[in-house]
């Protein structure tokens, strides 16, 4: 995705943002998608099982009190109606981009700006002389999304001069709100609220601010620059005053500093050793399609794994030679498993493995990565990238490494509200979608 620098100290009366925030995202994707799931309360889960986590619960089941992480059965405990969904990422990135098509559609591609899979900034401060009334722009955008992608998939939007004070606006009223902030009203609305109510403010953060004789959001705003400086303990303290005074200190999006595949393990996935390596091989896979689509290469890679029965294991590992392959990642953290198993009894890779992780970061661009004169590297990284164009072009499943053939259909596709950075990438007319996420997966060697 193109950065953009936007944010600005100074603040700028002419400043227009629009939040869009899509309310309970999953569950109301499957519930446009599947029509016997309409009106019903379903969480979307990783997997199916007893132990299976919600998600994203629907706009019906949170009534009852179901919310993210509960277990299925405390959500039959609280909703014996309740109904869990497996999820499907490719179709919730496939209405993310038609979602993303529409906003576009009323200014240019760079004035869009993902947050998340379910959350987007417009900046419309260059819109203002054409969209004189904004409240009649979110209505017209409310209606599209009503008309283009369905009456279950729904949003809130918050408008102010920043996106700070734009994403308070969200979580005033949902669902389905709309709430504009102004200089004039901000008050009124911090005072419904309490200090976890702020977005990024959780016990900790009240707690700090509680001490320093901060009790609501509106002695938040009152408080002095110098005064949040000490709460915070320095800079961010800065930021939280701009951002409670319409100065804009988010709007900017940064490359990427590190990327990360975890998977939470079901009974199936964690049956033995040959399905655990294959999930860790599927683990290494999906850091490299990420990095490919990137161009870039990583100079860190660590393993991280949970158990049932113990706590965590974790290594970390400072690579000679910047990495992309998959393979070369499986082979890194084989090394470090096998000199930890030869101190102590224990296998890391095990039947009581609660989840696995991998991460990567200290980036270097294709561009700049330095070859040596007789470093046969070049070749295979060329082979590898033309290896995912050729998947963009005819489908991710037409050509496939051998290691994504093992232990067929045990890494299913996983999805997060997180950044969404990996479903855009530059192509020659500018900012382009990823294709190879709005696949359905298939079955290794079918």
């Amino acid at each position: 995705m193109k950065p953009v620098n936007y944010n600005s100290l100074n603040k700028n009366g002419a400043a227009l943002v629009m939040y869009i925030d899509m309310n309970s995202y999953f569950a109301s994707c499957e519930q446009q998608l599947e029509k016997r799931l309409r009106n019903k309360p379903i969480g979307v889960c990783p997997y199916s099982g007893p132990n299976a986590v919600v998600i994203a619960a629907s706009k019906e089941a949170k009534k009852f009190g179901v919310k993210t992480g509960m277990y299925a059965s405390q959500c039959k405990a609280l909703c014996p109606d309740f109904e869990m969904v497996p999820t499907r990422p490719f179709l919730y990135r496939r209405i993310h981009v038609q979602i993303m098509n529409i906003l576009r559609s009323y200014c240019d591609a760079d004035s869009v700006i993902p947050k998340s899979i379910d959350e987007a900034v417009v900046d419309l401060t260059n819109y203002t002389y054409i969209y004189k009334d904004p409240i009649a722009l979110a209505r017209q955008i409310k209606k599209d999304i009503h008309n283009t992608v369905g009456a279950y998939i729904t949003c809130s939007i918050g408008i102010a001069a920043n996106v700070f004070l734009a994403k308070l606006a969200t979580e005033i009223q949902k669902p389905d709100g709309l709430i504009q902030i102004t200089p004039e009203n901000i008050d009124h609305y911090l005072a419904q609220l309490s200090l976890t109510d702020i977005p990024g403010i959780a016990r900790a953060g009240e707690k700090r601010l509680n001490r320093a004789g901060i009790y609501t959001p509106i002695d938040f705003r009152n408080a002095s620059e110098s005064l949040l400086r000490k709460v915070f303990g320095g800079v961010t303290g800065n930021y939280w005053y701009y951002r409670l005074h319409f100065k804009e200190v988010d709007l900017s999006t940064t490359d990427y500093k590190r990327m990360s595949a975890m998977r939470s393990l079901s009974a199936q996935t964690r049956s033995g050793y040959e399905t655990l390596q294959a999930m860790l091989i599927s683990l290494c896979t999906r850091l490299e399609q990420r990095l490919v689509k990137q161009n870039v290469f990583c100079r860190e890679l660590s393993f991280y794994a949970g158990y049932y029965s113990a706590g965590e294991w974790k290594t970390s590992i400072r690579l000679i030679h910047p990495l992309q392959d998959a393979m070369e990642m499986l082979q890194q953290v084989k090394y470090k498993i096998v000199a930890y198993e030869k101190l102590q009894p224990l296998k890391v890779l095990r039947k009581d493995m609660k989840f696995m992780g991998l991460e990567v970061g200290d980036f270097v661009s294709s561009e700049t990565l330095q070859y040596s004169l007789f470093d046969n590297r070049l070749q295979l990284d060329r082979l590898r990238k033309i290896m995912y164009t050729i998947k963009d072009q005819y489908g991710k499943n037409m050509v496939r490494k051998a290691s994504e053939t093992i232990e067929a259909g045990q890494m299913k596709d996983a999805i997060g509200f997180g950044s969404v950075k990996d479903l855009y990438q530059q192509n020659d007319m500018g900012v382009g979608f990823n294709k190879f996420l709005l696949e359905e997966d298939k079955e290794m060697g079918v």
